[in-house]
């Protein structure tokens, strides 16, 4: 055939590259043959292989690493794609590669080192094809020539049917294709185009997106195919996509619908619905429910307001997370990896009535589809199809979507994990050192925490009080705690944060609430991006951990990640937060609010903040050294002011942990809020230098034996010297009150 690469000039042009110890381009390849590129391309990745194979027989450098894209001629940098594909082939043929970067510059210099005195030809080179050797393929392979070649005789589309009427007319067609049917009713040889539309819509040579009509993409109307460049197609395509039948294709098997992504989101009401199908230990019902149509939430307590939203026409996945170490399809750098399976998928014919059942229309899958990185382990998750990150689950699971392994492990979050060589210096924001195994994983096992807990452990405010500080954060997502020193702040704050992720579990926490404090000398720099010194001597753009918890929670956005910021006005807000300031509002909180940061990574990056990201700040509204809280920062925060709380669960706390006897309860009661009152009442300090209860509050587990000896060590080294602090101009007042406190004991 014309139209076929030849090993032995493939060989000659990159040795001639390589004595020049330069990179050559596929297409050069293809120029270097007097070829049509486009006629050749889907054919380059075997041609390219076989040479490969031949490198390792005779013990030589892999001479195709220094064959990359145009773009790559300069550094030798390979696309995700191409190295992957170089190491897999590699790998296939006994070489070691522990890290593929490296190995692939250590195969380039060797390449250049051994073409110096190289053989001009391949041993025992015939000339031979490199063409896909073996079985010619399934029969609708010989279709991808004439349907290209039918629709760009038509102006780049046509109608189904009259690519169908036109075929047969354009190569022979077998009359048992024509008159036979498939189970489904339709001819063998519709169906038969119809696979082979698939493949070619997958290739990207024509659009999917088109109802009614086959029309061909820019790529399509400039290619022309041959069979053994269509045989190429058809494997290349099988080998990226995952694609099951192929060559073994049944004619009964219906050809897959190119999903048309524009009706897939046609209806902006639609929602989509991933779904647990099995609850703290119960067997698996996914088959109860394909049976039955329906979908049940196996909880009494949980997720009714999600079941609630459900309406018709929405689509519904039903899912089990786990996660997995080996055999992955990618290279996980020896990392677990969290992994969803999809295993049935279907639409919403009836709303609830109950809060607990929908009804649903299933398809149950024969081979469960299995996502990775992005995942749900809640047990109900709506999708936001706005977010391109979930749109792309979406268009897996519903659509005709392969996932991109490679776009993921772009991710910065994803990245620092599993590609550490693309993020030197860097730590994810969530540090997991546990060695997982496959196991389902939506936390539902751990011990709860609510805000009744939070009162067990100590919270002395009032249960409105309580529940109102807590809604507010949910609500606004940004919530301060100001008050005077000694109030709780910082404590009311973290366990706010393990009432928000459901568990104090250490496990979970660790990896989900992370605490900062401002101070003066806290810069943007230091807490979303700038440059930092490395090893090298070179500079390098490194995240803060703000910027790392917006990833982390965009990565995992079924749950929420807390955010703690101690004494927030001691540094400068407004310096620190620099543009992040703006997406902090609730109403901002969506891709298409994204902005460019003052440091980007890329051209057109752009950041916002997701909606599971939760702040939390704590402010001493008693320190004279801090200025006013910016205006801006003031109105994306909900405040609430904690005041000291000698009250019942004040007393209950010190009575029963601490045992405490009751008259010195009362003492400390009367004694303190005496105090607290004349130091309100002072013009020149006022309400916000009250004390605190924390400094008369037993710690947990500690038992007060001589509760009068307690409270006399801390007035005289803690009380006595903030009183002296206060009133610094006035000393005498300051031994005064001390000795008030003292005598009453």
């Amino acid at each position: 055939m014309a139209d076929t690469l030849n090993l032995n000039t493939t060989y000659q042009a990159i040795i001639s590259a390589a004595k020049a110890r330069k990179f050559i381009a596929y297409g050069e390849i293809a120029k270097a043959q007097s070829l049509d590129w486009q006629k050749v391309r889907y054919a380059m990745n075997g041609h390219l292989e076989t040479l490969l194979g031949i490198s390792a027989a005779n013990d030589w450098p892999l001479l195709t690493a220094i064959v990359v894209n145009q773009d790559g001629l300069q550094s030798g940098s390979m696309v995700d794609s191409a190295m992957e594909g170089f190491v897999a082939a590699a790998k296939r043929h006994g070489r070691s590669v522990s890290s593929p970067a490296d190995f692939v510059r250590a195969e380039q210099e060797a390449t250049f080192e051994w073409a110096q005195t190289a053989p001009e030809n391949l041993p025992n080179e015939d000339g031979a094809s490199s063409a896909p050797k073996g079985a010619a393929g399934p029969r609708f392979v010989q279709y991808f020539p004439h349907v290209l070649d039918f629709l760009r005789a038509h102006g780049g589309s046509a109608e189904p049917r009259d690519v169908y009427a036109a075929l047969p007319s354009m190569t022979v067609v077998g009359e048992d294709e024509l008159t036979n049917k498939t189970k489904g009713g339709q001819s063998k040889f519709e169906n038969k185009v119809g696979w082979a539309r698939f493949y070619l819509a997958k290739a990207g040579l024509i659009d999917g997106k088109n109802r009614g009509v086959w029309a061909l993409t820019t790529e399509g109307r400039e290619t022309h195919l041959d069979h053994a460049s269509s045989l190429a197609l058809f494997k290349d395509v099988q080998s990226r996509f995952k694609v099951k039948g192929g060559g073994d294709v049944d004619d009964d098997a219906p050809a897959p619908l190119v999903i048309d992504d524009t009706l897939l989101f046609e209806d902006p009401n639609r929602r989509f619905w991933f779904v647990g199908a099995a609850w703290a230990g119960n067997d698996d019902q996914t088959d109860r429910f394909v049976d039955e149509g329906i979908w049940q939430n196996g909880y009494d307590d949980k997720f009714s307001e999600h079941v609630q939203r459900m309406q018709v026409g929405d689509r519904i996945a039903i899912k089990a997370a786990f996660t997995q170490k080996y055999n992955l399809p990618f290279d996980n750098a020896g990392k677990t990896v969290s992994c969803m399976r999809i295993k049935a998928i279907g639409t919403i014919t009836k709303a609830s009535t109950d809060a607990k059942t929908v009804k649903v229309e299933w398809q149950k899958l024969d081979s469960p589809k299995e996502w990775y990185f992005y995942t749900y382990r809640v047990t109900v998750v709506e999708a936001n199809a706005s977010d391109d990150l979930a749109r792309r689950l979406i268009q897996f699971t519903f659509g005709d979507h392969q996932q991109d392994y490679e776009f993921w492990l772009r991710i910065p979050y994803f990245a620092k994990k599993y590609r550490p060589q693309m993020a030197v210096g860097l730590e994810p924001f969530f540090r997991d050192e546990q060695d997982e195994t496959e196991i389902e994983s939506d936390e539902s096992a751990l011990e709860e925490y609510d805000l009744d807990t939070i009162v067990h452990e100590g919270c002395f405010l009032d249960d409105h009080e309580l529940s109102d500080a807590f809604d507010r954060l949910k609500a606004k997502r940004n919530l301060i705690l100001q008050g005077p020193p000694g109030t709780g702040k910082t404590w009311l704050a973290k366990r706010l944060g393990y009432a928000l992720i459901g568990t104090k579990d250490r496990k979970v926490t660790r990896k989900r609430l992370r605490s900062i404090q401002f101070h003066p000398s806290l810069s943007y720099e230091d807490f979303v991006r700038g440059w930092r010194p490395h090893g090298n001597g070179d500079l390098s753009l490194v995240d803060g951990l703000f910027l790392e918890a917006v990833e982390a929670a965009r990565a995992e956005p079924d749950r929420p990640l807390v955010v703690v910021i101690e004494e927030i006005n001691r540094g400068n807000p407004a310096q620190i937060f620099g543009e992040m300031l703006t997406l902090l509002e609730r109403d901002k909180r969506r891709e298409e609010e994204a902005i460019e940061l003052a440091y980007r990574r890329a051209e057109g990056e752009r950041v916002f903040i997701p909606e599971n990201l939760y702040l939390i700040g704590t402010m001493n509204i008693a320190d004279r050294s801090l200025a006013l809280v910016d205006l801006a920062l003031r109105r994306r925060f909900a405040f609430v002011t904690l005041n000291p709380r000698l009250n019942d669960r004040w007393k209950a706390w010190c009575s029963e942990h601490a045992k405490i006897d009751d008259a010195s309860i009362s003492l400390i009661q009367q004694i303190f809020t005496e105090l607290n009152a004349e130091i309100a009442g002072d013009r020149s300090l006022g309400p916000q230098f009250q004390i605190g209860h924390s400094y008369v509050t037993p710690t947990t587990g500690e038992v007060i034996g001589d509760a009068r000896e307690w409270l006399r060590q801390i007035v005289t080294t803690e009380i006595a010297p903030l009183l002296e602090e206060y009133w610094y101009d006035n000393p005498d007042r300051a031994r005064k009150l001390t000795g008030r406190l003292l005598e009453a004991l």
